[in-house]
């Protein structure tokens, strides 16, 4: 991704009023998106969007773009990422665009595209945008303007199709559900589908005022659902992000399960219907323990760079279709074609059916191995990781942890700091070996 200009393994994200995230910038990216697209197929795109108080102006600069490309335009509001690419595929579609930063605090905001099929756009497409960019923008003739319609049944389309990825030989009656959407763009949506499928249900994180997504609720701020789940002696707690394409779950005992935990449930399941293809790909990140307890099942894994892009690659490679990453980023490209929250939480509901399992027994198939993660801050320039000492470190530590642990350095892609991660089936062991792995990057720089 180092040839591009604007656009990161995830689109383009920022703070809302500086560098790209503002009305100049989105209107232009806007007209380039719709130049690239325009002349094949419906010449429709959609836009939808999370809950923050800049998408109102994010959504009226790209239509504005879109239009002056003579690109139709169909609104879907307040959506999660998921939904956007599926009904992208559904609507035939050129293209589908989020606007959403995910997880981020709400002065955060991003722009992201689905292809045609409801991917992520090819490097080749994204490429072709940026040089787009580059050029003077100009306005298509006044009959060749795209217009503009406000889709009224998109939630109702979704809502269908989660339920659709749910078996309809099940129900979900006598089950009690807290569902927090983070105050983001799910909030119109989890809730419904939930119900519908007969589970009663406590909505916490569903009252969006726009400054207020992902405030000490949803999938990235545990505490809100663990402590509702405890509180109202619930079977489970689903949390999701701000977009609603990650999930975090929580058992009735207040334990919180993670997408490592999520995805080895889902692909045990699969595993036993006979429905599983291949095996699993999770990321460098990925908890040993899903490696060991895949390996005991006898199913392969692999893993990806961090970044729920690389496992979808990976899946395609290999021809396989379930991954995830610890974060909640959960993929079934049997089910959806990009990460969706609500339907991984489906699929554990039908695998907790299934087997007549709660969440807590379903998830000790699976014993996390502890893990300690240290930042180390570098300066620009520097190149730790070349260094002697931290290599030899490195060694030590991988020598006295053998199979029972783990060792992974890498460079944060976004700011300038050696992440140092070890995992070891003993707590003691990880934090003492990342502290010496630690120790010997501070020497490497100067500190």
């Amino acid at each position: 991704m180092s040839d591009r200009k604007y656009f990161g393994t995830d689109g383009i994200r920022g703070k809302v009023g500086e560098n790209m995230i503002n009305p100049e910038f989105v209107m232009k990216l806007g007209w380039a998106a719709g130049k690239v697209l325009a002349g094949s197929g419906t010449n429709k795109v959609l836009i939808g969007k999370d809950t923050r108080i800049s998408g109102y102006m994010l959504e009226s600069a790209l239509e504005a773009g879109l239009s002056a490309a003579g690109i139709n335009i169909g609104l879907l509001g307040p959506m999660p990422t998921p939904a956007i690419a599926y009904l992208t595929k559904t609507f035939r579609s050129e293209a589908g665009i989020v606007i959403s930063a995910s997880h981020n605090p709400y002065y955060d905001n991003g722009i992201k595209f689905f292809s045609a099929d409801g991917t992520k756009l090819d490097d080749d497409i994204e490429l072709a945008i940026e040089a787009e960019m580059e050029k003077p923008m100009q306005c298509v003739a006044s009959d060749k303007l795209g217009k503009a319609v406000r889709i009224a049944d998109a939630a109702g389309r979704y809502i269908e199709f989660c339920k659709g990825n749910f078996p309809s030989n099940l129900s979900l009656k006598g089950l009690k559900i807290v569902v927090d959407c983070a105050h983001g763009a799910t909030y119109h949506i989890a809730p419904n589908v939930l119900s519908e499928l007969g589970a009663e249900v406590i909505e916490i994180g569903t009252e969006p005022d726009g400054l207020n997504i992902n405030r000490k609720v949803g999938a990235t701020s545990m505490k809100a659902i663990v402590d509702s789940v405890i509180k109202n002696k619930a079977d489970l707690g689903f949390a999701l992000d701000g977009d609603g394409d990650r999930i975090m779950l929580v058992d009735h005992h207040g334990n919180v399960i993670d997408g490592d935990q999520i995805v080895y449930i889902v692909a045990r399941d699969a595993l036993k219907s006979g429905k599983l293809k291949g095996g699993v790909v999770g990321t460098v990140m990925s908890n040993l323990g899903l490696e060991v307890a895949l390996s005991t099942l006898g199913v392969p894994f692999e893993r990806s760079n961090v970044g729920d892009r690389y496992v979808l690659e990976l899946l395609r490679q290999k021809g396989w279709s379930i991954g995830g990453e610890g974060s909640g980023h959960v993929l079934n490209l049997d089910a959806a074609s990009t990460g969706d929250g609500i339907v991984a939480g489906l699929q554990v509901l039908a695998a907790m059916l299934n087997a007549n399992m709660t969440l807590n027994e379903l998830s000790r198939g699976m014993t996390k191995f502890p893990q300690t993660l240290i930042n180390v801050r570098f300066n620009e320039g520097d190149t730790p990781l070349a260094a002697d000492e931290v290599k030899n470190s490195v060694l030590e530590a991988e020598v006295a942890l053998g199979e029972r642990g783990r060792v992974l350095l890498r460079k944060s892609g976004t700011e300038p700091l050696i992440r140092v991660m070890v995992e070891a089936n003993d707590g003691t062991d990880s934090r003492k070996w990342a502290e010496h792995i630690a120790d010997a990057v501070r020497k490497a720089t100067g500190q």
